[in-house]
């Protein structure tokens, strides 16, 4: 029986994909279930596996673009499966080369004047240009170097030659151009403006210094920055609704839920998968769902419902080493807080200079809906619940806020 494979769809808005990576060549054998192609929409990288098992036939190849519901390879189920044979081959000894006859030694060359040496006068000059003799050519008798060569002779310019000057072409997925063509759009089509305050980390620190241990012997997951800042903007968030909204035509679409789209790296770039009324949420639940997010886009496992719907978004790049950036909008969204690393700097603490762990962070907000008052005010909101998480996240009791 001949089984054709369809292309599913990832999703209701998906009309085509792109054949990213065969998995497997033509006239293998595959297992039912086995992973046998990476495919891109212009949302996520998705495998297909095999639906039945037996001898598969391609029929597209690597970065054609073929329609949902496409033929895109052959199964034969009824091809028997290739037995292994486990008989080591038989190698074919190599024949010994032969000797080779010795070559007669060339006979030595016919004395003759030396061609480009110098005249001493010309010696020096050329010592002083730093150009070798043998880089001109003499005029002087049997091609000497004469003074007037010595002096008329430019010296090089120095281009390096030798090395790899190569270059390769290669298509962008369809995911990397979807990306590429938000990221203008979004440029071209918001108003977008960026803020930036810094945060001293200080109390973060000293939270997870004392709690972190317990907490992951608790819960089996690390306490890291992304539940404290999410928690702290799910709550500005509410405190400056216009942040949590979006423009929809001439009309404006406000939320009283706060879906956090979380910038993580995958295998294929960047993905952005959301986390569910994060307001909802402990410090565990968020932790274990970005955890879980995470591991989805790292193997290639996300879907596309997973990746859209977010209200607000936070890119951590400080993870990279990044100091300050002003990060685009993901849209239709109208907000954006960039997260960087933390660095020892001096600061003012109750009037004197003190050491301190200190976070740049940046709002990119679409200034047609969100104004200088909303964005100003969203940011130190996030500020002030950052540095002072016991009181505003923990309400004094961070044991209880920790499930601990």
């Amino acid at each position: 029986m001949i089984l054709e494979m369809k292309v599913p769809s990832p999703g209701e808005s998906i009309k085509e994909v792109e054949i990213a990576t065969w998995l497997v060549k033509d006239g293998d054998y595959v297992e039912k279930d086995q992973a046998i192609a990476e495919v891109d929409s212009d949302k996520a990288t998705l495998e297909l596996p095999a639906e039945m098992s037996g001898v598969i036939t391609l029929k597209a190849e690597e970065g054609d673009t073929v329609a949902v519901g496409a033929v895109v390879c052959l199964i034969d189920t009824s091809a028997a499966k290739p037995e292994i044979n486990g008989a080591p081959a038989v190698e074919k000894a190599a024949e010994a080369p032969k000797a080779e006859a010795p070559k007669a030694a060339p006979a030595p060359a016919a004395t003759t004047y030396a061609t480009s040496a110098p005249s001493p006068a010309a010696r020096k000059i050329l010592e002083e240009k730093s150009i070798q003799p043998s880089d001109i050519a003499g005029t002087g008798k049997g091609g000497r170097i004469t003074k007037e060569d010595a002096v008329n002779a430019v010296p090089s310019m120095g281009t390096p030659t030798g090395g790899s000057r190569g270059s390769e072409r290669t298509k962008l997925s369809m995911l990397r151009r979807k990306v590429a063509e938000r990221l203008v759009s979004a440029k071209n089509e918001t108003a977008m403006l960026t803020t930036f305050n810094e945060v001293d980390m200080s109390a973060i620190y000293a939270i997870r210094d004392q709690y972190k241990e317990e907490f992951k012997a608790k819960h089996g997951l690390g306490l890291g920055f992304m539940s404290f800042f999410t928690k702290a903007v799910t709550r500005a968030l509410q405190l400056y609704p216009d942040v949590n909204s979006m423009i929809d035509g001439q009309e404006k679409i406000s939320y009283d839920f706060c879906d956090i789209s979380v910038a993580v790296s995958g295998p294929k770039g960047l993905m952005v998968p959301v986390v569910r009324s994060a307001e909802l949420l402990t410090f565990r639940g968020v932790e274990a769902e970005i955890k879980r997010l995470a591991l989805r886009a790292r193997d290639g496992q996300i879907t596309v419902d997973e990746m859209t719907g977010g209200t607000f978004t936070i890119s951590n790049g400080g993870v990279f080493g990044s100091m300050l950036s002003t990060p685009i909008i993901n849209p239709p969204q109208s907000g954006i807080l960039g997260m960087h690393n933390v660095v020892d700097r001096a600061i003012v603490k109750n009037g004197q200079i003190v050491i301190a762990p200190v976070m740049f962070v940046a709002l990119s907000y679409d200034h047609r809906i969100i104004d200088g008052r909303e964005s100003v005010g969203f940011l130190v909101a996030v500020k002030e619940a950052l540095e002072n998480p016991m009181e505003i996240l923990m309400d004094n009791n961070p044991k209880k806020a920790l499930e601990l």
